[in-house]
């Protein structure tokens, strides 16, 4: 589905990603976690065609990209941020806002609208002005829009971190639970490994801008790590 070729990542002297090598098979769910300022954000970004590396090669598909990228390829990547980024509409026209842009017949996308929105617990919440929800809601209606766009590759950068706890256990909760029947890839970032275990089958650990550590999360909290690595694990081992 995704590759990174020699992928490194410099503003001025500082180096963001070093020699980044990875392959992302279609429909694997990967997290990526790390300190602050690790570049697991960074690695997204560049992943996602959102940054262009200082060198390297991104290949989406089997195709290589370093210019411009086309049209039908960003309409195969969704997006989730840490802020829902909500249009000042209805919910209802904030799951469909994507869908109308790509011009689907209108009982696709109602249906499509109901489906996500019901499968993420905010059904009820169809009509309501999108800046009027809460926190834990906006993340739902946006994860809900992110899918209802059925991408082949969807990116989660720190979806849950601004949520408060209960928000996030029960998102968490039915994000796993969504996620394996939806065989989108999916690769998410956070700072926090226990919802990378939750969510995905694979973890990549970032450390000074380098993929430290790539295993499932279960080895990493049971395996032989580098002293590096381990440092940055103990809290959760």
């Amino acid at each position: 589905m995704l590759e990174a070729r020699d992928i490194s990542w410099k503003i001025g002297t500082k180096i963001i990603l070093d020699n980044i090598n990875l392959s992302l098979k279609s429909g694997s769910r990967v997290g990526i976690v790390g300190p602050n300022g690790s570049g697991k954000s960074s690695l997204l970004k560049v992943l996602s065609f959102l940054e262009r590396p200082t060198s390297g090669q991104i290949v989406f598909q089997g195709e290589k990209y370093n210019g411009r990228i086309p049209l039908s390829v960003r309409r195969k990547i969704g997006m989730v941020f840490q802020d829902p980024l909500l249009l000042n509409t209805t919910v209802q026209d904030n799951v469909g806002a994507g869908l109308r842009m790509r011009g689907l017949p209108g009982q696709e996308i109602r249906q499509r609208i109901r489906e996500w929105l019901e499968l993420f617990g905010v059904g009820h919440l169809e009509k309501q002005q999108a800046r009027t929800l809460s926190g834990g809601e906006a993340q739902r209606v946006s994860l809900a829009r992110a899918f209802a766009l059925q991408p082949e590759i969807l990116f989660m950068d720190e979806p849950f971190s601004a949520l408060d706890a209960p928000a996030r256990e029960g998102l968490l909760d039915d994000l796993a639970l969504i996620l394996p029947g939806t065989q989108t890839t999916t690769i998410i970032v956070s700072h926090d490994f226990w919802e990378i275990k939750q969510l995905t089958e694979r973890a990549l650990v970032m450390l000074r801008g380098k993929i430290a550590a790539d295993a499932p999360p279960g080895d990493l909290l049971a395996g032989t790590l580098t002293q590096e690595t381990a440092e940055f694990m103990k809290h959760w081992r």
